[in-house]
């Protein structure tokens, strides 16, 4: 059975979205807009200044449509990913500028979820998109893989599977960015994509001479 990317179940469900989503209806004021990006200290964790953070309720379910519901309620699977990939490997890392990157992406992707939580709808046309597209965001054997990898393996098992997760939520936000609606989102979109494919350039780069 083939198996299907985040980037191939996003396209997907863009297409099946795209025929009956409308442009937002409601005005700009009617979305949170994010904290601007802000740099944790660092040059690794600077990469991952994307953060958002502060957001109240959720927003009206016609301040967006259907294919940014898409994007933010598969982001916040992939992020909810992501936490679980730095968690389980944050006490055995060994590498310093390894672990600060770690520490600066939990701490980004931490904002960002709770600001892409507030902004998805509860109620209304959204949001049966918002409680089905949470699938297909990392594949369990490489949560596997760095649950036991020794203790000597576990920088660079890190940086494989984080590198590689990254590099799928720069393309999900590459390609929100040329067909979301909402300004805002996709905003957003450009934000996440340009903060991953810079920890992507910093996770190679991580514990080489």
């Amino acid at each position: 059975m083939p198996r299907h990317t985040p980037l191939a179940s996003l396209v997907a469900a863009l297409l099946l979205t795209g025929a009956c989503a409308g442009s937002p209806t409601s005005s700009p004021s009617a979305l949170p807009q994010p904290a601007p990006a802000s740099p944790v200290g660092s040059a690794a964790a600077g990469s991952a200044g994307a953060g958002s953070a502060g957001v109240g309720s959720a927003i009206e379910a016609d301040a967006m449509s259907g294919i940014d519901v898409v994007f933010l309620s598969t982001m916040v699977g992939h992020s909810e990913r992501t936490l679980q990939i730095v968690r389980l490997a944050r006490d055995r890392v060994r590498d310093d500028a390894l672990r600060t990157l770690a520490a600066a992406v939990e701490a980004t992707e931490a904002d960002e979820l709770a600001a892409m939580r507030g902004w998805l709808p509860t109620t209304g046309p959204g949001a049966s998109a918002a409680a089905h597209h949470h699938d297909g965001h990392g594949d369990d054997a490489a949560l596997d893989r760095l649950r036991t990898a020794p203790d000597a393996d576990v920088d660079r098992v890190l940086r494989d599977v984080l590198a590689d997760h990254q590099r799928s939520a720069a393309d999900l936000a590459r390609s929100h960015v040329g067909v979301g609606r909402n300004e805002r989102v996709r905003d957003l979109a450009r934000r996440i994509e340009q903060s991953r494919t810079a920890e992507v350039d910093l996770l190679r780069g991580t514990g080489t001479p």
